[in-house]
């Protein structure tokens, strides 16, 4: 492949990705944006979006595509596998919350028909249902503790801390993986 070719190809990716993150600033703002807001958004004309994208639903899946491929990324940045379950649970949900949070939009429809994007999913939760039985072996979880359960709970705290848009994601991360594992309770029972 010649240097031109891949100074060529670099260029619309570059287009690309800045197409996606602007439609994600607009939509996530206006869903119902058109595709010319989103294209004066990126700073490229109309025709360069429709040129890459057929329609406002295939630029939407690319989207969702795109916020899963983060996703997973951003899980596998932590080494779930291989760090102390401790420090992996906090680098995941760190990280997460970061994709999170810049791709809400897109994020939010990620759970499409797409058949790479469910198999993406399916991975990151094995992966996030092995991370809880090692952080249960370790000693980091309870031992009565249904690590399904757990990781339901653990999923819903970082849904809700997404909410807080404006704060900082490891000060998210330690908030989420401290309520997981100390709760909010002073302890006593009824």
């Amino acid at each position: 492949m010649s240097e031109t070719t891949r100074a060529m190809r670099s260029d619309a990716a570059r287009t690309v990705r800045t197409i996606l993150e602007a439609a994600e600033r607009v939509l996530s703002k206006n869903p119902a944006a058109s595709m010319e807001q989103i294209a004066e958004a990126a700073g490229v004309a109309r025709t360069t979006v429709h040129r890459r994208f057929a329609s406002r639903e295939a630029l939407v899946d690319a989207m969702a595509a795109w916020a899963t491929r983060q996703f997973a990324e951003a899980v596998e940045s932590a080494h779930p596998e291989s760090t102390p379950p401790l420090v992996a649970l906090y680098q995941v949900t760190a990280s997460v919350l970061r994709v999170k949070s810049d791709w809400g939009f897109a994020m939010s429809r990620a759970l499409s028909d797409d058949p790479e994007v469910a198999r993406v999913h399916e991975d990151v939760s094995q992966r996030c249902d092995r991370l809880f039985r090692r952080a249960q072996a370790a000693g980091v979880l309870r031992a009565d503790v249904d690590p399904e359960w757990a990781r339901r709970v653990y999923y819903a705290l970082i849904h809700e801390a997404v909410q807080s848009r404006d704060a900082d994601p490891d000060a998210l991360a330690t908030r989420v993986v401290d309520t997981l594992l100390r709760g909010v309770g002073t302890g006593q029972g009824l």
